[in-house]
């Protein structure tokens, strides 16, 4: 079973997607990658916190629309596994749903810069399945 908190709902304008959806969208992303147990956890945050976020772990001072942190690739013997967090700056995301989806598909180990365009892929494709 995923376990998917969402937290800083208060960054969301009222036609953001609801918590039920951002779970679903985790959900669609991470078994896309065969991922079907785990922790994970997603915040939105304003700008001032992405820019911080982004310069202390990537070191760029500005803010950007995700971040994923990877915490457990490969499980512990005991317990969930704990996938990580994703951290959305609504006001640097032209898409929600799509930075979720962006965001969950990096906790399953995917990254675009250095996979020849497969995570990207997968993206595009796992969003023609919600629009």
């Amino acid at each position: 079973m995923l376990e998917i908190e969402v937290t800083g709902t208060d960054e969301l304008a009222p036609d953001a997607p609801t918590i039920a959806d951002v779970q679903e969208l985790c959900v669609l992303a991470l078994s896309s990658a065969g991922i079907e147990e785990g922790h994970m956890a997603v915040e939105f945050v304003d700008e001032e916190r992405i820019r911080d976020l982004n310069r202390e772990y990537r070191g760029l001072d500005a803010p950007t629309d995700v971040l994923s942190f990877g915490v457990d690739e490969d499980g512990l013997p005991t317990g969930p596994r704990e996938l990580g967090d994703i951290v959305i700056c609504p006001a640097e995301t032209e898409d929600l749903r799509e930075a979720v989806v962006h965001g969950a598909l990096h906790l399953t180990g995917m990254d675009h810069e250095t996979d020849d365009g497969e995570m990207l892929a997968l993206q595009a494709e796992l969003m023609r399945w919600v629009t």
